[in-house]
């Protein structure tokens, strides 16, 4: 599933808005941004939601409940596995978060690349059993979740023998720069000894890139058409237009990281260049043969194919063998030994 390069995800969510071809177009473009994944999220009202659901932002004019706004964001498991054979057309790995054990038996039958866990679900024994039992590995994020439970969460995993990714989240939308916590990646690949990476809701390609040069294995990111669409996750999401962005970001930086460079054998390299932009020893003024060159006499400008600026100083005192102009550049056979 994970080659060697960062794994990045691009995380729909509730960007579709409740319509399946706004669901399609975005696989298409995320996959024309390059990314590995399209992530979607399972909601299946009746099986996670009560109708006194609180909102936790109330944005929408058409849903009188919060329940009623899941209940419009669901797609029918025959349109669940459209998206489904839809990424697959576009070489993209399909991923949702489910939000019942309903959604999970529903993805199951679809068939996901893994088990995208929220943070909300990780005390959800019954879930966590079931998707243990189909032997997908599982990514889970970070965002509500303190150490105990993701301790626990760890341990567990790894009792059954199934393949754990941790992502660093903080579930703030969107997530101001103070609170990204970049340095809880080399904490969690420390503390857990597995994979580990950053599900951003910043609404920028910031911390992506700084994860990626943290050394991230997976990067998840919120995508939008437009700043001007509809729905909450809008603010913590990039374009696809940005998504193209950080994917080719990724790739700079990580072939930056895979070379190191020695500095000595890189200056040799800029030897021919590095000519043009030094300087060499200059006469300020014509000057006879015979001259015994002063302090006065000299100056230093470019190119730097002659006599060396930091030589400057030994020439004074030396005579000259013959005449020179202003300006010329000195050589050795200018110079009385």
């Amino acid at each position: 599933m994970f080659s060697r390069r960062t794994y990045i995800i691009g995380e729909v969510a509730q960007g579709h808005d409740g319509s399946l071809g706004m669901a399609h177009a975005f696989i298409d473009g995320i996959a024309k941004a390059g990314a590995d994944a399209v992530k979607f999220q399972t909601h299946i009202a009746a099986a996670e939601s009560t109708p006194s659901e609180p909102w936790r932002v109330k944005f929408s004019r058409q849903d009188r409940s919060r329940f009623e706004y899941w209940k419009r964001m669901e797609f029918t498991e025959e349109q669940w596995h459209g998206l489904k054979a839809h990424a697959d057309e576009c070489g993209l790995d399909f991923l949702s978060s489910p939000f019942s054990i309903e959604a999970v038996e529903l993805l199951s039958r679809v068939g996901v690349k893994a088990w995208k866990v929220a943070s909300g679900e990780l005390t959800s024994q019954q879930m966590r059993e079931r998707m243990a039992a189909t032997r997908i590995p599982f990514i889970v994020s970070t965002g509500m979740s303190p150490l105990a439970e993701i301790d626990e969460t760890v341990a567990w995993a790894k009792s059954r023998g199934r393949t754990v990714r941790l992502l660093q989240c903080t579930s703030a939308y969107p997530c101001p720069p103070e609170r990204v916590g970049l340095n809880l990646i080399a904490f969690f690949r420390n503390r857990y000894q597995c994979a580990v990476g950053l599900s951003d809701h910043s609404g920028t390609i910031f911390p992506g890139l700084a994860a990626v040069a943290l050394g991230a294995d997976i990067l998840e990111v919120h995508v939008t058409f437009s700043r001007e669409m509809f729905g909450p996750d809008v603010p913590s999401s990039i374009t696809t237009s940005q998504l193209s962005q950080l994917v080719e970001g990724v790739g700079f930086i990580e072939k930056m990281c895979a070379n190191p460079v020695d500095k000595d054998e890189l200056a040799k390299e800029m030897e021919p260049v590095r000519t043009l932009f030094t300087k060499s020893v200059v006469p300020r003024c014509d000057l006879a043969a015979g001259t015994v060159l002063t302090r006065e006499h000299l100056t230093i400008k470019k190119p730097g194919t002659g006599i060396p600026a930091p030589r400057l100083q030994e020439m004074v005192g030396r005579r000259l063998r013959q005449s020179i102009f202003a300006n010329q550049l000195f050589s050795e056979d200018d110079l009385e030994r």
